[in-house]
């Protein structure tokens, strides 16, 4: 079950794509939507840097970051309540956004953000705020791309299955969308090259084990020379999924901005939602 949604405030243009699907799940779930806003620097942070400055004070006082907070929460509960969310409760925390996810997903079922941002290589080293919140957060993370506009989430679901751990823990997080989908395709890409994680047939045990939960599920293995990201996006476009379903991988920020790899290509071209976990 999903009773608690938390989404991220930040008045950003994306803002409105990932109000939406939290709507939308709220709605479906009969769901609390918690709205999360940040000052985006806690304040034991903001007075070391104030002590540690030789030159002129910072312009901006900690009282107006707060308020500042406060404004984008306020202009984000009406723009969540304009998309049809009913319960609504609003946090408000000192400290950067993605440790405010991090705190109020301890107390809830689902986290939603918005992709990466499409920008140059300089931004994707200190934008990586959905990744880094999927890989710290002890709830599931659904990944909202901008074009989102109220399609449901589900449907078809796509869940990238290589037998690994985050992927394990993302599909086991994904259980309650998955008995509700119309249909679930395990994708297997190369499962011969990790033979060690699927047993003798690949794809067959977890897909018995989705069935013992009452889901419709089909197994999918290909062989491809494609970059599994693409793979997993192409299946999903030709499939004409409303959701993937991935184990989110994490490497050092260089290794991912030099090498790329199948979760900074989910994160930033999916078309669709991605629902990540770690």
């Amino acid at each position: 079950m999903i009773k608690t949604i938390v989404v991220h405030i930040d008045d950003s243009p994306s803002q409105h794509s990932r109000l939406h699907a939290a709507a939308v799940l709220a709605e479906e779930w009969d769901a609390r939507l918690v709205a999360s806003a940040a000052t985006g620097l806690a304040p034991r942070d903001y007075n070391y840097m104030d002590g540690a400055l030789t030159g002129p004070l910072p312009l901006v006082r900690y009282d107006e970051l707060r308020e500042a907070a406060r404004q984008r929460l306020e202009r984000g509960l009406a723009q969540a309540r304009r998309l049809g969310a009913g319960q609504i409760e609003a946090r408000l925390t000192e400290d950067s956004p993605e440790n405010a996810l991090i705190l109020q997903a301890r107390y809830a079922d689902l986290v939603i953000t918005s992709q990466l941002p499409a920008a140059g290589e300089r931004a994707r080293l200190v934008t990586m705020l959905p990744e880094y919140v999927a890989l710290n957060s002890p709830r599931p993370v659904l990944v909202v791309p901008d074009t989102y506009d109220g399609q449901p989430v589900g449907g078809t679901v796509i869940v990238g299955w290589d037998g690994s751990m985050e992927a394990t823990r993302a599909l086991t997080a994904a259980l309650p969308i998955l008995q509700r989908a119309s249909s679930v395709l395990l994708a297997l890409f190369n499962p011969d090259t990790t033979s060690g994680l699927h047993g003798e047939q690949p794809g067959a045990d977890m897909a018995l084990y989705l069935a013992r939960h009452g889901i419709r599920v089909e197994v999918f293995s290909q062989r491809t020379e494609a970059p599994i990201g693409q793979a997993l996006l192409g299946l999903a476009r030709d499939t004409e999924a409303g959701l993937i379903v991935a184990g989110c991988y994490g490497h050092s920020r260089y290794r991912e901005w030099l090498l790329g790899g199948v979760t900074y290509s989910l994160l930033s071209h999916a078309q669709i939602p991605v629902l990540f976990a770690h």
